[in-house]
């Protein structure tokens, strides 16, 4: 199978194969069909992977299948455990590789996907190791006699992964559903999916039994429309967990320690150029210190160092593609064209190889009817804004179709704790932002999706339930 050689940071050179991964092998797809794939912080030809078609994502189906009926449902806790934790080895020995492979085709910065990404990714895999064989059901009694519930695997799964941050958030789907049991097959996205032909290579060389996990990258309106008509009622009713959007509010009151309210509502839109759901794009500022927060917010995010993700000298890498950089861009010229007061930025530009970069760009007294407060940009854009009220702010914080996350600064723990409960949202982190720990669950409120990953309520979305009653006669 062909593969692509590519240049990381150092100039190390990482190759990977560029088929699809079913059954612990690569192949090409069904007629050979091809993705190019580009480099975001050049424009230019990265690699060509193999395209999915239905036919291929039938076939991953029919492996997973297999491999569950056959093999996996029998293996043992501490086998599945041990190739868990194996994984989560080898994710920590290549993660230079692994750091390259992200910043190449996502456009991440080399040094946050070192730190940030890779250490999460092998730290949920461990977590959920530690889950093997430690999943319980309740024990009760019943007029009949008594009766015991456990929970079991429900057999082949499917994950969709989105770009943003592929190998992290591909790990919050395959490490659960493995340690559940469950057979799985990946579907990488089109634009960023080389991280998971690395993972692949891992996949079987940690040992997994072929048909457990199945990789394949392809056209969502193929590969991805296959997939989820798989699992959805046109072919019968399936179990489903959605991860969506946000529009998280970040809030500073007049109490919050200052310096740490800045570094983390300046890192909460700013990090990976705002291409995360939970970024914390509406900024609502207590007005006893709008004026000064709103100088030195600009003071720290209006410039940037532009270039290649792979350099450590680089603070901001390309949005991950075209398209991207079109979609954010409209919706800075529609906040002008609204009327919306610029702040900073506004501008796009490339370095001369020709990226996909977006200056960091806030806008200011941002009323809540604006486009960019109500919609969702995925990118380096702020929406600020100023409060008066506690009673206020919560208001404008749940004035929203979205409920991922939100972030609340305050020195007043019984402030803290009263925001917190009011806002209608999946997560509150308080005195930081985007926090992620794979003991603690993540997911949205509203349109923001439903279902968990992580903590121990993710194991809930990749079991079922069985209940088994016993009639017992009792002798009197």
């Amino acid at each position: 199978m062909a593969e692509a050689v590519l240049v990381g940071a150092g100039g190390r050179q990482v190759t990977v194969p560029t088929g699809l991964f079913i059954d612990n092998s690569f192949s090409p797809a069904t007629r050979g069909e091809t993705i190019d794939l580009e480099n975001p912080a050049t424009g230019k030809f990265l690699a060509k992977v193999a395209a999915a078609q239905v036919e291929d994502v039938d076939r991953a189906v029919s492996s997973s299948a297999d491999a569950f009926k056959s093999t996996w449902r029998f293996v043992t806790p501490d086998k599945s455990r041990s190739l868990l934790n194996k994984l989560a080895d080898l994710l920590e020995r290549d993660a230079e590789d692994l750091a390259s492979i992200e910043a190449l085709d996502a456009g991440m910065l080399y040094r946050g996907s070192l730190t940030m990404s890779i250490p999460q990714a092998a730290e949920t895999c461990r977590y959920y190791a530690g889950w093997v064989g430690k999943l319980e059901g309740r024990s009760m009694s019943i007029a009949e006699g008594m009766a015991y519930t456990r929970r079991e695997p429900i057999g082949v799964c499917a994950a969709i992964v989105p770009w943003n941050a592929p190998l992290m958030i591909t790990m919050w789907k395959l490490a659960p559903a493995i340690a559940a049991g469950n057979t799985v097959i990946v579907k990488t996205p089109e634009i960023a999916p080389l991280y998971a032909q690395k993972l692949a290579q891992l996949i079987r060389e940690a040992g997994f039994p072929p048909g457990v996990v199945n990789i394949v990258c392809g056209l969502g309106q193929v590969a991805g429309q296959a997939q989820a008509t798989c699992c959805s009622a046109r072919t019968n009713l399936k179990k489903v967990t959605v991860e969506l959007g946000g529009k998280g509010p970040s809030i500073v009151f007049a109490d919050a320690s200052w310096e740490n309210a800045l570094l983390h509502t300046t890192m909460g839109i700013t990090v990976h150029n705002g291409q995360i759901c939970a970024a914390g794009s509406r900024i609502y500022v207590q007005d006893e210190i709008y004026d000064r927060y709103v100088a030195e917010f600009s003071a720290r995010t209006k410039d940037s160092v532009a270039g290649d993700p792979l350099l450590d000298s680089t603070t901001k890498g390309p949005l991950v593609s075209a398209g991207q950089k079109s979609r954010v861009t409209g919706y800075i010229q529609t906040a002008l064209q609204e009327g919306n007061k610029l702040l900073h930025g506004a501008d796009s530009y490339s370095i001369p190889s020709g990226g996909h970069f977006v200056s960091n760009t806030a806008f200011v007294d941002v009323p809540p009817v604006a486009t960019i407060m109500r919609e969702e940009v995925f990118g380096p854009v702020a929406s600020i804004a100023r409060f008066k009220t506690e009673e206020e702010v919560v208001g404008l914080a749940n004035d929203t179709n979205y409920g991922l996350s939100a972030a609340v600064f305050t020195d007043d723990i019984n402030k803290a704790m009263r925001v917190s409960d009011a806002i209608e949202c999946g997560q509150v982190t308080v005195n930081m932002w985007g926090t992620i720990n794979s003991n603690t669950p993540f997911g949205g409120f509203k349109e923001s999706g439903f279902g968990r990953d992580l903590g121990q309520e993710a194991l809930e979305e990749w079991t079922q339930v069985k209940c088994v009653k016993f009639s017992i006669v009792h002798k009197l």
